[in-house]
């Protein structure tokens, strides 16, 4: 059937867009149809006797008909035969006519399109000649390496002088992409089109000469490993027949030795796993995959030391001994340390062998730098036992702990049974460090691994995923550490108990400094005690102003840094004998001070309260401000708040209000703004028109500083409160507490560091809620409240009283 049979192009004709290849004139092909627009298309062609245009989608989705997702050329031809299929597709036998390029296409009416032929441009025959020749040449040269490759198609080609069929049938087998495809199809140049084939077959020629080489590779690589496990095995037989290569019979030996020798301290189920394990390494041959996997499980069984424990004597005394060589101050925790070990040494010399892996587990909390792990250091040294120390900061995995199974590659056993391994010992003391900072995710919650490690009653058959047997962690000293214990999880709280270690006084860290720090410092760095002399004011000033933190880790720094520049300085001049250093030389050696609390005004200010801060560098003086403006009674805060600072702002204004409303906060008439309106009747004006007409503009330096906590109620309103009444605030009085609406005072946390803050800052009084006055005031260091009055205050009205100029 022929074109001239059909109306005459250009003209519109049903569209159907396939997902696959192109198809080229004079090809008879199948398609399988199953999207709605294309199947309708098929049945308006057959029913009116129309050509089909069948073009290809740029994104391979059949029938897909928006602008630019198909390609605008495609083939004319007409549908032969149609078979209906039962899953609703349909099977077409289509004949392609002519190439053809879509003239127009309307979304209203995607089924059609209208179409013109597709026509080449005239052609120099010599040229084409030539072209055609080299072509086939390449054409062969394919042929060979693609094994693939249509056989007839050569001699097919070499018969045919028509370049336009040519050039058609050679596009049709190559495997290009499909914009390179249309390039190929919709190209009417000839000439160029049959240059760009050449192009094309020269890239699949270098392809299949890559490939083959890549397989000749591989081929030779796999006889290469098949031949030399043959020689290997023959190398066995040989061996075996002179008696020799004995190596893994030997290590078998060797492994069931080692089992037979910590038989009676193993759990019966952890023999009888290992012994299973060694009598399947026995028969597997040593070169199989897995050999090696079990090997590694066998040995690491046998490297848990079962049944070896190290000085099981616990004594208090040495404890005490090291503990305070070790450590200054410490008082409480020292003592609680202790009670724990003189628990221990008793249930042991009455032999109470139930109770004496039993007890709570210790957990040091408190800021960085304070000597948490160090304490555990200072037990394990006393103990004269190995310190294991297992970072927990930031561990989501919960196969870290309870190790992985053995059907995972690379699988291990966890940290704790590693930890045994690496002791040597079944009863090490085991720091668990930043057990606040535990994370959970998909792979489970480590934090409740952690609560059958630290219970006495489960951890004694403590099962590792790894082994797949118990192991006896009752033995094991735990001990835990941690920043913040409101961070671990309620279960888990209650399986220690917290020993707190807050920020040392400037008096502490000078002995600190002075007995410990300076002298571990000089021998770090070969110096000695005759080379260098620091005086007690030079301490003191790196300690006040090139320091801020509740522990002694940047002190350490500091002296580090001292005599790093001391060795130099000797090194350069060999002649000096001493190198003292003074207060005027810290210039010279570090810079400026960096940090420095800024000492009480001697001036008493309206609205500018000390507030007393807790952070985690230890305490600190907030200057908490507050202005009014002609308003309307609003407030704003700044100064980078929390939620909970921002309500508490809120309540203090309220609590403020109160007290002005009941003539408690007494405010004079003359600073009460009037309207024009009231000139003549100023003694009708109420005191209330106080805050009712300004804004209170509430400010927490320093901005940058994120700030958030329950205990800056009070100083806000008593900065509130005097900016109010404009009565000044004394200058030297600092305070703490939480307000409620009622006006009362509530306890806070974090007092110790808070009142050394104060005394650092040289205020002369200090007000603190009266429960924390009751309770807490026993752990005020001496030189702390020698140095200023501590006064408990019970309500707002207290706080007025003491602080306001009256």
């Amino acid at each position: 059937m022929e074109l001239e049979n059909y109306d005459e192009f250009p003209q519109t004709i049903p569209l159907i867009i396939e997902d696959d290849i192109f198809l080229y004139p004079f090809m008879i092909a199948p398609l399988f149809l199953s999207n709605e627009q294309n199947i309708k298309a098929v049945e308006y062609a057959i029913e009116h006797n129309k050509l089909v245009m069948v073009t290809v989608s740029k994104h391979g989705k059949e029938g897909k008909r928006e602008l630019d997702s198909f390609y605008d050329v495609g083939v004319v031809g007409n549908i032969m035969r149609k078979v209906s299929l039962p899953d609703g597709k349909i099977k077409v036998l289509f004949q392609g006519l002519a190439k053809g390029r879509i003239l127009d296409f309307a979304l209203e009416d995607s089924l059609f399109a209208r179409v013109d032929i597709l026509r080449t441009e005239e052609i120099n025959e010599e040229n084409i000649k030539s072209i055609i020749e080299v072509l086939i040449d390449n054409v062969k040269k394919l042929s060979r390496l693609n094994t693939k490759f249509p056989a007839d198609l050569v001699k097919t080609i070499e018969e045919n002088d028509d370049a336009t069929r040519i050039a058609d049938l050679i596009s049709s087998v190559l495997k290009v992409k499909k914009d390179e495809a249309y390039k190929l199809f919709s190209q009417t140049n000839v000439e160029q089109r049959l240059l760009d084939i050449i192009e094309e077959i020269k890239k699949e020629i270098e392809s299949f000469k890559i490939q083959k080489e890549i397989t000749q590779k591989v081929n030779s690589k796999i006889e290469k490993t098949h031949k030399d496990y043959f020689l290997k095995e023959q190398i066995k037989a040989i061996q075996k027949e002179l008696g020799g290569d004995n190596q893994k019979d030997e290590e078998i030996k060797a492994y069931k030795k080692r089992l037979k020798a910590k038989k009676e301290f193993m759990p019966k189920e952890a023999y009888k796993e290992t012994k299973k394990q060694i009598e399947k390494l026995s028969r597997m041959n040593q070169d199989s995959p897995d050999a090696s996997l079990l090997q590694t499980y066998v040995e690491q069984v046998l490297d848990i030391p079962f049944g070896e424990y190290a000085n099981e004597k616990i004594s208090v005394k040495s404890v005490e001994d090291q503990l305070n060589e070790d450590h200054y101050s410490l008082v409480k925790p020292k003592e609680r340390i202790s009670e724990y070990f003189a628990v221990k040494q008793l249930l042991e010399q009455r032999n109470i062998e139930d109770l004496k892996s039993k007890g709570t587990v210790l957990c040091f909390v408190g800021p960085p730098g304070v000597g948490k792990t160090s304490l555990a250091n200072s037990i394990a040294k006393a103990l004269q036992r190995p310190l294991i120390r297992i970072a927990l900061g930031g561990m989501e995995d919960v196969n870290e702990l309870r190790g992985h199974r053995r059907t995972y590659v690379g699988a291990m056993p966890g940290r704790l049974i590693k930890g045994l391994i690496d002791a040597k010992k079944m009863n090490p003391v085991m720091v668990l460090d930043e057990i606040d900072k535990l994370g959970a995710n998909h792979r489970g919650d480590p934090t409740a691994v952690m609560l059958e490690i630290l219970d006495p009653e489960q951890n004694h058959e403590f099962r590792d995923l790894y082994l797949n047997f118990p192991v006896d962690l009752s033995q094991v000293i735990f001990v835990s550490t941690a920043n913040d214990a409101r961070r671990i999880p309620a279960p888990l709280r209650d399986r220690m108990e917290f020993i707190e270690i807050s920020s040392y006084t400037p008096n502490e860290k000078y002995h600190i400094a002075k007995d410990y720090l300076i002298p571990q410092e000089l021998e770090k760095h070969g110096l000695k005690k005759s080379e260098v002399s620091i005086n007690k004011a030079t301490i003191e000033m790196i300690i006040g102003k090139y320091t801020r933190e509740a522990g002694v880790r940047n002190l350490r720094r500091v002296f580090s840094k001292l005599c790093r520049k001391v060795v130099k300085q000797i090194l350069n001049d060999p002649t000096i004998e001493k190198v003292t250093i003074g207060t005027k030389d810290l210039k010279t050696y570090l810079d400026n001070p960096i940090f420095e609390i800024d000492p009480a005004e001697k001036k008493n200010s309206v609205g500018i309260a000390n507030g007393l801060a807790w952070t985690a560098v230890g305490g600190d003086v907030l200057k908490i401000e507050a202005i009014k403006l002609k308003g309307k009674g609003n407030l704003s805060v700044t100064g980078n708040l929390g939620d909970v600072m921002k309500e508490s702002s809120r309540i203090s204004y309220s609590v403020v209000k109160v007290l002005i409303d009941n003539k408690t906060l007494k405010i004079d008439d003359k600073i009460i703004p009037k309207s024009f309106k009231e000139e003549e009747e100023k003694e009708k004006i109420d005191s209330s028109e106080v805050y009712k007409r300004y804004d209170i503009h509430l400010h927490i330096p320093e901005g940058a500083t994120p700030k958030d906590g329950p205990s800056a109620g009070i100083t806000m309103a008593l900065a509130m409160a005097s900016v109010l009444s404009e009565k000044a605030i004394k200058a030297d009085v600092a305070m703490t507490g939480e307000l409620t609406l009622s006006g009362k005072v509530l306890p806070i946390g974090g007092l110790k560091e808070k009142l050394i803050a104060a005394y650092k800052a040289k205020m002369k009084k200090a007000l603190v809620p009266r429960k924390n006055f009751d309770r807490d005031l026993d752990e005020i260091p001496e030189e702390v409240k020698s140095a200023m009055e501590i006064k408990a205050v019970d309500t707002i009205e207290d706080v007025l009283k003491e602080a306001l100029e009256n």
